[in-house]
């Protein structure tokens, strides 16, 4: 995930000219939100050929009088007759929608649905231009990510130095973000995106949603299933899974990913390891546990533990035709005692400049989101069972997934929500879309959602790498496609390969 905003370095002499004015849809709403659905956005240009409107919304949806927030949008418009805007949300949570389309519009979708529908990204409330959540500065956002222990991972020191780091960047958060943290979650998240629908003029919602996307979006089928449209849900997330669930299929998905990358580099020239899978394997777990009890010193201090080269080996797992081969030249460095390019890994993922500065506030929205979507417990012997139960699945990197209910255990909002399975009763057809060797979101999560969606229509795409749509197979395109623009769903699941 990624991390805090910069300021501009300069300010235009002049206002950006109003382009348009989006009319908003009619709407019959309670009377106190009449204000917020009636509010006309007004469209200037923007980061070339984009244009960009700012929404605002309820910071509290069960008291709207109690102050508001504000949701950063920007749109291409159709090159041919629009449809529709059609609402992009490219995951996380905590990852930006508006730099998602400013920045690649072209691979969060084709050139199809940029002739049929306005493509608009938005930044949902907490992140990045939105009214953001706000914690640390860079040097102590660098102590929370990167800080090392020297107790023993898992022992009662160990825990409770990982307690008190979670609550001094919580108070942080609470303190610095104000009141909307309470109100950062996603069911407010999904009801901005039924406000941000109406503003844009839309009668029902055009959305598509990638990997946590699918859990907003299968949250507003939820809450308003005869304004869904047409929705797409790519890389799917389980809506009932516990968050000890989660970490768990998430630990065997990238175990699964790490031992796919392996086949395929073991016997090239490049390639760092030699002989089996499973000797590679125990490898790479051999050398997760030697830095996490003796860390590799990097060039500007840091030391590379565990936690950080864990990131490292998970980032280029999620794109396997570019990542792999750099995941190689990874494995070398480390092994031969250098953290620099591990570091430039962990660091993409957590948005960290070369300055040391961080790029935008997505590690703080993701923490955000989190501790309020699920439960947590922090029973220390609950998660030492649960550790045990990670190791056990995924013998290489499961020994470093356990533990995590301590974050948010000590959030200064820990009332989380319960899970629960999400049918979206009425709905219309809901495309969802899987990857069978998908390893952030399991290809078993694609097949729970379908299965839970009274209308759920599942496309599996069978191959490997985080999402299936736009990412060279024209089945899974058309299949997209077709039901968003003319609204044709597969008669069966096409297996597209």
């Amino acid at each position: 995930m990624t991390m805090s905003g910069c300021v501009t370095a300069f300010f235009p002499e002049t206002e950006p000219a109003v382009v348009a004015t989006s009319t908003p849809n009619d709407e019959d709403v309670a009377a106190n939100l009449k204000d917020f659905y009636s509010q006309n956005l007004s469209w200037s240009n923007c980061e070339g050929q984009f244009q960009c409107a700012t929404v605002v919304a309820p910071m509290n949806w069960d008291s709207p009088e109690s102050g508001d927030v504000e949701l950063s949008l920007i749109r291409q418009r159709a090159s041919g007759d629009a449809i529709g805007s059609l609402l992009v949300n490219p995951g996380g949570p905590g990852a930006s929608g508006y730099e998602f389309v400013r920045d690649s519009v072209d691979f969060a979708t084709d050139s199809r649905l940029q002739e049929n529908f306005d493509i608009v990204g938005f930044d949902p409330r907490g992140v990045g231009r939105s009214t953001p959540v706000t914690c640390l500065d860079e040097n102590d956002m660098d102590d929370y990510l990167y800080g090392l222990s020297t107790a023993e991972r898992g022992s009662e020191e160990w825990m409770a130095e990982l307690a008190s780091s979670a609550k001094e960047y919580g108070n942080a958060c609470a303190e610095n973000t104000g009141a909307s943290l309470e109100y950062i979650n996603t069911v407010s998240a999904a009801r901005d995106l039924d406000l941000m629908r109406a503003v844009l003029g839309d009668a029902e919602l055009y959305y598509l949603g990638y990997s946590y996307g699918t859990f907003l979006g299968a949250t507003y089928a939820e809450l308003y299933p005869e304004k869904a449209g047409r929705l797409v849900l790519d890389g799917a997330i389980d809506p009932s899974t516990s968050n000890f669930e989660v970490n768990l299929t998430q630990a065997k998905g990238f175990e699964s990913a790490l031992r796919a990358y392996l086949d395929d580099c073991i016997g090239t020239p490049e390639c760092p390891f030699k002989g089996s899978v499973d000797n590679a394997m125990t490898t790479i777990g051999d050398l997760m546990t030697s830095v996490d009890s003796s860390p590799i010193k990097n060039s500007d201090g840091r030391q590379l533990g565990a936690s950080s080269l864990l990131t490292a080996i998970i980032y280029p797992l999620y794109s396997p035709e570019s990542g792999w081969p750099l995941l190689s030249e990874m494995f070398v460095d480390v092994m031969s005692g250098s953290a620099a390019y591990a570091f430039s890994f962990a660091d993409a993922y957590n948005g960290r400049n070369e300055d040391g500065s961080y790029s935008d506030n997505s590690t703080e929205a993701f923490s955000a989101y989190n501790c309020r979507d699920y439960t947590y417990d922090d029973d220390p012997a609950r998660m030492a069972a649960e550790a045990a139960e990670l190791a056990a699945a995924a013998p290489t990197i499961g020994p470093f997934f356990g533990y995590g209910d301590i974050g948010c255990a000590n959030w200064p909002h820990p009332d989380g929500a319960e899970r629960e399975k999400i049918a979206a009763a009425g709905a219309p057809p809901i495309l969802v879309v899987g990857t069978t060797n998908d390893p952030a979101t399991p290809y078993v999560w694609a097949e729970a959602l379908a299965e839970q969606l009274e209308s759920g229509v599942l496309v599996t795409y069978e191959g490997e790498g985080h999402t299936g749509y736009n990412k060279g197979s024209e089945c899974v395109n058309s299949a997209v496609d077709d039901y968003l623009i003319s609204g044709t769903v597969p008669s069966e699941d096409p297996q597209c390969s």
